[in-house]
């Protein structure tokens, strides 16, 4: 008998948050919800109670198996191993083929030839490709000292003026902190963090509870690299209104 973390699946949202807060690792989203993987991972000690907005996980006393801090280590020695970036597929899939290109904002004489795209919505100011988190190389050129914005991927779509407000001169890089991997994007981030003399950080988020994860992961990524970055985070509604 010993205490040890039990989560309620009928709460969890699975926000992901508690996998952040747990440094033994013990806990993993698995079909949108947290699950401790296994008893020996667990210390028990609860320091992912506080992280989590549903109050989903409380500490419990039964009979499981001991903690294992040798078994713990060598899984963390595991999650570290630092994956390969993405290539180009044989196919020609331009997903992972780093781009630049002009945006609404440039007016040098290179432009001025390029032919104007009509639409309601007016000029995009993406100016580099990929976005997503999980293809940007850590070591894209686009990132090179610039303001970043890193954006859950539903926020686009929900704030319309999106490219206006918070895109215009800046790198964009967007995921999904429910179903992405937490602890693949605060190493990928935190290895952009260190190497390319970010100016700022904005984390753009959806008011819903699940996207309260990406901030938590922006921030570890900032203690991971050591570096201190301008930081501010910005919340939009479910009807796209900017709340905060």
């Amino acid at each position: 008998m010993r205490k040890i973390i039990q989560i309620d699946e009928e709460l969890c949202n699975g926000c992901g948050n508690c996998v952040l807060a747990c440094a033994e690792g013990a806990i993993q989203i698995i079909d949108g919800k947290a699950k401790v993987i296994a008893d020996k991972y667990c210390d028990g000690l609860g320091a992912c109670i506080g992280d989590c907005p549903e109050d989903a996980l409380h500490i419990i006393e039964r009979e499981a198996d001991d903690f294992d801090e040798e078994a713990v280590e060598e899984m963390l020695k595991q999650q570290k191993v630092v994956k390969k970036e993405p290539e180009p597929v044989s196919c020609g899939c331009s997903s992972t083929t780093i781009s630049t290109f002009p945006t609404a904002m440039d007016t040098s004489c290179d432009c001025a030839n390029k032919p104007t795209i009509h639409s309601s919505g007016g000029a995009s100011s993406l100016g580099h490709w990929p976005v997503q988190i999980r293809l940007v190389p850590v070591g894209a050129p686009f990132l090179k000292g610039s303001d970043l914005v890193i954006a859950a991927d539903c926020v686009p779509v929900a704030y319309p003026n999106f490219h206006a407000d918070f895109l215009k001169g800046k790198t964009v890089m967007i995921g999904c902190p429910k179903f992405d991997n937490a602890d693949e994007m605060v190493e990928k981030l935190a290895q952009v963090f260190k190497s390319s003399g970010i100016k700022s950080i904005t984390a753009a988020i959806m008011e819903v509870p699940c996207c309260s994860a990406l901030p938590v992961i922006v921030k570890k990524a900032l203690e991971r690299a050591e570096v201190n970055i301008p930081y501010k985070e910005v919340v939009i509604s479910y009807r796209g209104e900017l709340l905060l």
